[in-house]
């Protein structure tokens, strides 16, 4: 599944069409009224721009007709008044143009603006399940290449087909209205020369695609090295890196000189054929006038010299759209497979959250009513409920929030057919400590995925407070599970902003508090601007105990009623744990904690220790019980054998 993305990018679009249509459709409901005013500009530019045919036309008709007669004085004005009219309309083309064009760049950057927007938001909305299955590079991928090639295609493509198609169309009319048998030798020409840019371009584009999986394969390269360029020296791998960075970009070499070797060979030859037709017509014009041969035509006029010469210039106005269409095959081509991509995100299935149970600030009197109330009212005293409206009656009851967890014959699996846990059953009492140990493998993170619903169990119950998780909305569920991870994630931002992530409406002292309850306040404050100190590129100017110590106190500052700690202090040296340790002691005091640990001393104190082995709970007990069972725990503590 982590393959589809990458094997989808750089491929043509299933569905040219469709996709083209939806783009449409989108910057349609993007731009209700400056998408269709950029048509009437571009169809107002067209008309424009071929109507000078039919002046040219009417004055050289004028010419000659006094010409033969000698009366100039007549024939001045005539001419003079057609002159002025084309002026006239050229100067409307200019106003036309310079208005889409503009339109164009307002529209375009604005089109991306909401594109990048939707995918974000909808990326926001996605099950872990897909980021899980997607590898990272693929999807900045979306935001990168797929959203430049969308943008060269809206921006340069699309108007260009448009105006194109509309001066072919426009241009053939008025070819047909002056001469029917000079209109057949054009067609038969552009016959050729489309079936010729059909080929080139055609070949062209597949390298064009091939060209895009090849960069974006370069750009992951680049990414996966310079994250792991400190392994790469500690094995000396700097060579060996250098030539398979080599062999990948000798690829994108060789399908970026391919695709332009087309490219580049498509319009000269289609404008060499674009002078050739223009000699056919010339030559074509003069056998007619020379024999006589009748001109059938909308106009009804004869084959003169005065429609030959602007039926010359419609021929090679003609020529160049034919060359200006199979000039943006390649970028329609790559910015459809970009769109596509995009709408594929766009269209993968949000998490799904039927759950109607919610998690509401309370007060709780000495009789143990429940009154719902908010947050911050000077006599709340950090209660919580979860309220329960019952559709059958519509009443609603409220259940203090006390942190009683239940797994009752859990079964769950990846992947179908590959079982991750089996029956798995076990309690935790409201403010007991339960720590999960046992291999890698074994289950133990799979069991905290559930409890946040990160993924839905196969089989079996999941009980919070004795209300089935499921019909717990997922927001509330989660803002009531404070989660430390091995890998720390810090943004770019102050050191105070990074702790008040874990709830926004923090005041500072109450991320001060944190940061003291955490163990992180003493080193914060030897920074050069303290709790102003701008973090970047994930933290990496502080060690990786500084950054798990602001991470546990992000915990801590969203207060939350149960705690899940997965590896928390495994990157944390031995001074640093005790430091820690006792944060989280204070922290976990009153509170239901699950805790995922491979230093076994950190779970001595558990009131409860699972054992787990191929997602199969194997022993379960106190230190002292297990330690007095002498059986798997007994052996990883005393280091019989070591946890992988």
């Amino acid at each position: 599944m982590a393959d589809k993305p990458a094997a989808a990018r750089g491929r043509a679009p299933k569905s040219i069409g469709r996709t083209a249509l939806r783009v449409i459709k989108m910057l349609r409901t993007f731009y209700p009224v400056m998408l269709p005013t950029v048509a009437v500009c571009i169809l107002v530019q067209c008309v424009v721009q071929a109507t000078p045919n039919i002046f040219m036309e009417r004055c050289l008709t004028i010419v000659g007709e006094f010409w033969e007669s000698g009366d100039w004085a007549t024939a001045q004005p005539l001419v003079f008044k057609n002159a002025a009219i084309l002026a006239v309309m050229y100067f409307l083309s200019l106003i036309c143009n310079a208005v889409w064009q503009q339109l164009m760049a307002i529209l375009t950057q604005g089109a991306l603006k909401k594109f990048r927007c939707l995918m974000f938001d909808h990326m926001q909305d996605l099950p872990i399940r897909y980021f899980d299955t997607h590898p990272h590079g693929d999807v900045m991928s979306y935001y990168t290449n797929d959203v430049d090639a969308l943008r060269q295609m809206i921006a340069q493509s699309l108007p260009q087909l448009f105006l194109t198609t509309l001066m072919l169309i426009s241009v053939s009319a008025i070819m047909i209205y002056y001469s029917l048998p000079l209109t057949l030798v054009v067609v038969g020409g552009a016959a050729i020369m489309a079936l010729l840019a059909k080929t080139l371009a055609g070949r062209s584009a597949k390298n064009f695609l091939r060209t895009q999986r090849a960069v974006a394969t370069v750009e992951g390269h680049v990414e996966e090295v310079m994250n792991g360029e400190k392994v790469v020296k500690v094995f000396c791998h700097e060579r060996q890196t250098e030539a398979a960075f080599d062999a990948l970009n000798d690829e994108l070499e060789a399908a970026a000189r391919a695709a332009n070797s087309y490219a580049n060979t498509l319009m000269p030859i289609l404008m060499n054929m674009g002078n050739l037709l223009y000699v056919v017509v010339a030559v074509a014009s003069g056998v007619f006038l020379v024999t006589g041969i009748p001109n059938p035509s909308i106009s009804g006029l004869p084959l003169t010299i005065a429609v030959a010469v602007p039926f010359l210039n419609m021929t090679k106005q003609f020529a160049n759209q034919i060359g200006q269409i199979s000039n943006q095959v390649n970028s329609v081509v790559m910015g459809l497979a970009g769109a596509e991509r995009i709408f594929e995100l766009l269209d993968e299935p949000i998490e799904e959250d039927e759950g109607y149970v919610e998690l509401v600030a309370c007060k709780i009197d000495r009789d143990g009513n429940v009154r719902e109330c908010e947050r911050r009212d000077h006599d709340w005293a950090g209660q919580w409920a979860w309220r329960h409206p019952h559709q059958a009656d519509g009443s609603v009851t409220y259940t203090p929030l006390a942190g009683d967890v239940r797994l009752f014959d859990v079964d769950f699996a990846y992947e179908p057919g590959h079982t991750v846990l089996h029956n798995v059953s076990l309690y935790a009492k409201p403010g007991q400590k339960v720590a999960f140990v046992g291999a890698t493998g074994a289950g133990k993170t799979t069991i905290t995925n559930l409890l946040n619903r990160f993924y839905d169990i196969e089989d079996g119950k999941i009980r919070y407070d004795g209300i089935n998780i499921n019909k717990i909305k997922k927001p509330d569920l989660r803002r009531s599970l404070g989660v430390v991870l091995q890998d720390v994630n810090l943004f770019t931002g102050t050191v105070m902003d990074n702790i008040r992530y874990g709830r926004l409406d923090a005041t500072d002292e109450e991320c001060v508090a944190a940061a003291r309850l955490a163990g992180a306040d003493d080193f914060v404050r030897r920074l050069p601007d303290g709790y102003d100190t701008m973090l970047t590129d994930n933290g990496a100017a502080l060690s990786q105990g500084q950054r798990q110590l602001l991470s546990i106190a992000r915990a801590a500052v969203a207060d939350p009623p149960v705690m899940v700690l997965d590896e928390a202090t495994s990157s944390i040296d031995t001074r640093t744990e005790a430091i820690v340790q006792r944060g989280m002691d204070a922290l976990m005091t009153g509170r239901t904690t699950f805790v995922i640990a491979h230093r076994l001393s950190t779970v001595r104190n558990s009131d409860v220790i699972i054992v787990l082995d191929h997602g199969r709970i194997i022993e379960r007990g106190t230190h002292d019980e297990l330690i007095a069972k002498r059986g798997t725990y007994y052996q990883l503590y005393t280091g019989a054998f070591e946890l992988e």
